[in-house]
């Protein structure tokens, strides 16, 4: 369970209790209350029954006087007692009403029997008055029966509100006792409760954040791999765990990342210095071969000899061609420096794959047998015509059959191409039976400034830029390069070049 949910149910709980505690006081003060009006109507009909019994007993007692009076003498009763006499029994009618508003459902039998008597009461008393001057009048009045009745039903009444104010009473008393106890045990459950569950609160939250904290402490010491595994919760703490791992994760990543792009500068700043190393030797030779020729002719032409000119022709040819090789390399650099530039641009145009390849190899010929190879070629007659560029194309075969005659003695070269109409693709295949090159080597070769092994560079020269430039070209043209190679046996170089019938690549 997470932690805003701990904390929502403790609330939740806590206020319940609270809840019941308010709840329990207002139903004991509303039960007090009820209670207490009912005492008070009890005690005021006590009262009113009271008071009615000592009217009822006045009103009897001048009754019984005027009775006899009127049956002894000729005195006649004057207006002003007559209705004075006749407002004191309508006094006691409302004394009754009275009373009768202060009845309760538990009293009602007992007030319905005593206004039934008194009415009957009052109402012989109220025409005894208002008949005293009539001496035709029969008056009842001094039958004790109907007195003795309504004093009877009003004593009932009276007991019955008694008791009915004793147990009104005991309810009370009850009702106090027991929203006493239940605010007691509310409040201290109350306390309990909060006490109890801060406890488990604050532990529960101490100890997730200290798995936090030695997260924390572990990640800074370095130990990228460490993760917060152990906090039981699907909240809050629960996301910031996995927040943390997430941020171990990216920040091992990111170390790995730096780590491994060091590792590739560091390798990346050998290879350009081994390339320096390499370019350096490379530039060298044919610049002390042109410098050294050139300085043997120009002291055969002081020689007062006669200059052998089948020598000198010779000589000349050795410094033309170291010339061709120096200007061979500094274009490949320049082809490499214009590539990582991006400033290398196609010039498509219409030729024949097959010519030009007859042409290179022609050319190469004499590079391809000296080291005592078999050059074998296809047949080019049906190669379709391409639209691309014819000198790129060129240098590619140029890059590819030179590598092959360097790590290739007494052995074959072969070049072949073919169109395929399916694909719409021009292959060119040029394979060797050379020193050939493991998996970790081919990996390697197509990268600028690398060579397959450092100890060929030694061995066979070169820069280590054929490769990369015949690659990059492929990529240019819209088409690819690879190498499937077996050491010791030779390897196999594939060109895939588009062939549709007008084809600018993309990269163009």
């Amino acid at each position: 369970m997470s932690l805003r949910r701990r904390l929502t149910l403790s609330l939740f709980t806590i206020l319940v209790l609270f809840a019941i505690n308010v709840g329990t006081h207002f139903w004991g003060s509303y039960a007090r209350s009820e209670s207490m009006v009912a005492y008070r109507d009890a005690v005021s009909a006590g009262q009113l029954t009271g008071e009615l019994a000592k009217q009822l007993e006045d009103q009897r007692q001048k009754i019984l006087v005027l009775a006899t009076l009127r049956d002894n003498t000729d005195d006649r009763l004057a207006d002003a007692d007559r209705q004075a006499a006749l407002d004191g029994i309508t006094q006691t009618r409302d004394t009754v009403n009275a009373l009768g508003s202060r009845v309760s459902d538990v009293t009602a039998v007992q007030f319905e029997r005593l206004r039934e008597s008194s009415e009957r009461l009052l109402n012989t008393w109220a025409a005894f008055y208002q008949n005293y001057n009539d001496p035709g009048f029969a008056a009842d009045v001094d039958d004790p029966i109907p007195y003795l009745e309504a004093s009877q039903r009003l004593k009932e009444l009276e007991q019955r509100q008694a008791f009915i104010a004793v147990q009104r009473a005991n309810v009370i008393d009850r009702t106090i006792e027991l929203t006493d106890r239940i605010t007691v045990l509310g409040f201290v459950a109350s306390i309990f409760l909060t006490a109890t569950l801060g406890f488990f609160l604050v532990r529960y939250t101490n100890d997730n954040l200290k798995r936090l904290k030695r997260g924390t402490l572990r990640l800074g010491a370095g130990q990228l791999d460490y993760r917060i595994e152990d906090i039981d919760d699907e909240g809050e703490l629960g996301d910031l765990a996995k927040a943390f791992n997430a941020m171990s994760e990216q920040l091992r990543r990111a170390v790995g990342e730096e780590q491994e792009a060091k590792r590739a500068a560091d390798d990346a700043n050998a290879a350009k210095s081994r390339f320096l190393a390499n370019v350096s030797h490379e530039l060298r030779t044919p610049l002390n071969a042109i410098i050294g020729y050139s300085e043997m002719l120009h002291d055969e032409l002081g020689d007062p000899r006669e200059v052998d000119r089948e020598q000198f022709r010779d000589d000349l040819d050795k410094i033309v061609l170291s010339g061709r090789q120096l200007l061979s390399l500094i274009d490949d650099i320049l082809d490499l420096s214009k590539i990582e530039t991006g400033k290398m641009t196609l010039n498509p145009e219409h030729f024949n794959p097959g010519e030009a390849l007859r042409l290179v190899i022609d050319g190469l010929t004499p590079l391809l047998r000296r080291n005592g190879n078999t050059l074998e070629q296809g047949d080019f007659s049906a190669l379709p015509t391409l639209y691309n560029d014819a000198v790129k194309f060129r240098q590619i075969v140029v890059n590819l059959l030179s590598n092959a005659a360097k790590f290739t003695a007494d052995g074959t070269i072969k070049v072949d191409a073919r169109h395929d109409p399916d694909r719409q693709v021009l292959e060119l295949t040029v394979s060797d039976t050379g020193i050939g090159m493991s998996e970790e080597e081919q990996g390697r070769i197509f990268e600028a400034f690398v060579q397959a092994d450092d100890r060929i560079s030694s061995t066979y020269g070169g820069s280590g830029l054929g490769l990369a430039i015949s690659r990059d070209f492929c990529e240019l043209m819209g088409g690819r390069i690879s190498v499937d190679s077996v050491p010791g046996q030779g390897s196999i170089f594939r060109v895939s070049l588009p062939a549709a019938p007008v084809s600018v690549p993309e990269a163009a």
